[in-house]
């Protein structure tokens, strides 16, 4: 069973990780989240949940406004063939989110460790970045390094990627 945005708070906490939680209407994405912006300090974030041609998964954390190029992207992040994006199935059964929800904090939920997790390196530059806490109605903050550090207590070494000329647009949550 996935864990509850309660149980991830608890989790944060038991590892020292401060957090800074705003409440908000659902947003599904980036742009239905443009109203948001001057609320939320730091980093801005979409998340990808990707799937390659072998089956692999990936959950690419990317600043809102970078570019992605799903024909190029898996030659950065070492993926056998182009990306696709995995099922809503996929999504909610690996990760324990629903879609609209992609976050890197769904890592809690992968016990397994089947999703390789990519960070972009121009989000971490922030220090401070944000993310759904498991479902889209809050937007929670963490520093990057606390970030990066859940993400190793959950088994998941984090791929530092920059995506400086990785090309057009991707549209996700």
């Amino acid at each position: 069973m996935a864990a509850s945005r309660a149980e991830l708070m608890a989790y944060l906490d038991g590892l020292g990780i401060r957090t800074e939680t705003i409440e908000h209407p659902a947003v599904f994405t980036v742009a239905e989240s443009a109203h948001l912006r001057s609320r939320i300090v730091g980093g801005k974030s979409k998340n990808l949940f990707l799937k390659d041609r072998k089956g692999r998964l990936f959950l690419l954390t990317a600043e809102d406004e970078a570019e992605v190029d799903l024909k190029r992207l898996h030659e950065k992040l070492g993926a056998q063939g182009r990306f696709s994006f995995a099922s809503a199935e996929l999504l909610r059964e690996v990760w324990g989110v629903e879609p609209g929800s992609v976050t890197p904090f769904g890592a809690i939920n992968d016990r397994e460790g089947r999703v390789t997790v990519a960070l972009d390196a121009g989000l971490l530059a922030h220090g401070r970045v944000n993310f759904h806490p498991l479902e889209n109605t809050a937007t929670t903050a963490v520093s990057a390094e606390d970030l990066i550090r859940f993400l190793r207590a959950t088994g998941h070494e984090p791929l530092i990627v920059d995506l400086t000329g990785v090309g057009e647009a991707a549209e996700a949550s």
